[in-house]
């Protein structure tokens, strides 16, 4: 039992160490060889920091365990909606000035839906996730082509400055790239080891395990990344993590591990997980938006944010005990 604690402890840091040190590589790289800002921010930042849910998720279907797989990406939305941005926001209100994150919070809504309703007759089968990575294909596709084809927008100029901040070689970008994916890999597998001991030994689920414990741990780079782009002023480039986040999630993580494992969906998922994260979403959405401006969310709104968080925690919690 202390092992696996362990485990997952160190493997929780590493998986944040290695993440961060992913990302910086990829868009040092991504800046050295010509790539716009406004892109670097949508694709690479925004996508690159749920590569350790992508991981642990496939991870984690590949050796069997299609709880942790899905509680994983479900509770890494849930967490990023309530429990990042609502503590984000709490400290700085968070302003959206960002055209087009304000184009992807609507896609956002409609692929949230589209998970509900291929979960809703208790089952993801290849073909259901055939769809998704089809979706995200696409979704990628358009967002390489909005990002190449706007040139000037404020997520891109925050980008700039972040970038310009500390400038890496290419040799070193390299580096800490490859050096990321390896550690991010390694802690991973730790992770998910960790997390099934504990689980087995408790005589809790997977699911559970991976709603809770794993979904934090692999949501904590885009809790220090938000926050840290909040406390700098770049309020687009933290809800970008979280966007981008999230239909990584839905899409790639998801689809991923469905395609690796076709999986039985307990009742609950569906009733309490997808209800939950549908419903935070188009909050996010109507809250976010902006219909007569600028979207905002105000300190009030993300107290609103953290309390439904714990919330839901508090009856996870219940439900096991």
């Amino acid at each position: 039992m202390s092992l696996a604690m362990m485990s997952v402890i160190f493997g929780l840091v590493l998986l944040v160490w290695s993440a961060d040190r992913f990302v910086e590589g990829s868009a040092a790289t991504a800046r050295h060889f010509g790539m716009p800002p406004l892109l670097i921010g949508m694709v690479v930042v925004g996508f690159g920091t749920s590569v350790p849910e992508m991981i642990v998720s496939a991870l984690a279907a590949s050796q069997g365990n299609p709880g942790i797989a899905l509680g994983n990406a479900y509770g890494s939305n849930i967490t990023n909606i309530a429990l990042i941005l609502g503590l984000t926001a709490l400290i700085s209100p968070i302003a959206v000035h960002s055209q087009v994150l304000r184009k992807e919070l609507p896609i956002l809504t409609a692929v949230t839906v589209l998970a509900a309703y291929q979960i809703w007759d208790g089952q993801l089968t290849r073909m259901d996730a055939l769809m998704l990575l089809g979706v995200f294909g696409g979704l990628m596709g358009w967002t390489i082509w909005q990002g190449m084809r706007k040139k000037t927008d404020n997520l891109g100029r925050e980008m700039v400055q972040e970038l310009g901040k500390s400038p890496i070689t290419i040799r070193r970008a390299i580096f800490w790239l490859v050096l990321g994916l390896t550690l991010l890999i390694a802690s991973s597998r730790m992770l998910v080891w960790g997390a099934v001991a504990i689980a087995q030994s408790f005589g809790v689920s997977d699911l559970i395990i991976g709603l809770t414990i794993v979904a934090v741990g692999t949501s904590l780079p885009e809790l220090a990344s938000s926050i840290m782009a909040t406390r700098k002023g770049e309020h687009d480039i933290a809800l970008g993590n979280i966007l981008g986040s999230n239909l990584f999630n839905t899409l790639a993580v998801v689809g991923i591990a469905g395609l690796i494992h076709p999986m039985m969906v307990p009742s609950e998922v569906f009733s309490r997980d997808i209800l939950t994260m549908t419903g935070l979403t188009i909050t996010l959405f109507l809250v976010g938006y902006g219909f007569r401006g600028p979207g905002r969310i105000n300190r009030f709104e993300g107290a609103a944010l953290l309390a439904g968080y714990f919330g839901y925690i508090t009856y996870l919690m219940m439900e096991v005990l």
